[in-house]
């Protein structure tokens, strides 16, 4: 077949529903290669902290709704970014997302080994 459709809650989320949701669809979609995942936050959560240096993948994260700051630890760096911005990071790149705003945010989630 030459595509696959998958509905965001298809799988579980990975993440207690009081802090949003997040949903891995690789497997759902067939991907050999790209991951992509839902992440929604309530105000004041976070996800947790990594970096993809075992990995080896590059992730873009993309904010469909809200606004969310991504920590890069390592630097002691903040990227903010609002709807409809994307950030690019390297597998070794450490970080941790927040949402410090007062809405849900809503973020789809790609990645791909380099």
């Amino acid at each position: 077949m030459g595509y696959d459709v998958a509905h965001k809650t298809d799988p579980e989320s990975v993440i207690p529903e009081e802090y949003g949701g997040m949903w891995f669809l690789k497997e759902e979609l067939e991907a050999d290669h790209v991951g992509v995942s839902i992440l929604e936050l309530e105000p004041d959560a976070r996800g947790k902290e990594h970096d993809e240096t075992e990995t080896g993948q590059e992730e873009v994260y993309y904010v469909v709704e809200g606004v969310i700051e991504v920590e890069l630890t390592d630097r002691d760096e903040t990227v903010t970014l609002e709807a409809d911005e994307a950030l690019r990071l390297d597998p070794d790149e450490s970080r941790q997302i927040h949402n410090r705003g007062d809405e849900r945010a809503k973020l789809v989630l790609i990645g791909a080994p380099l």
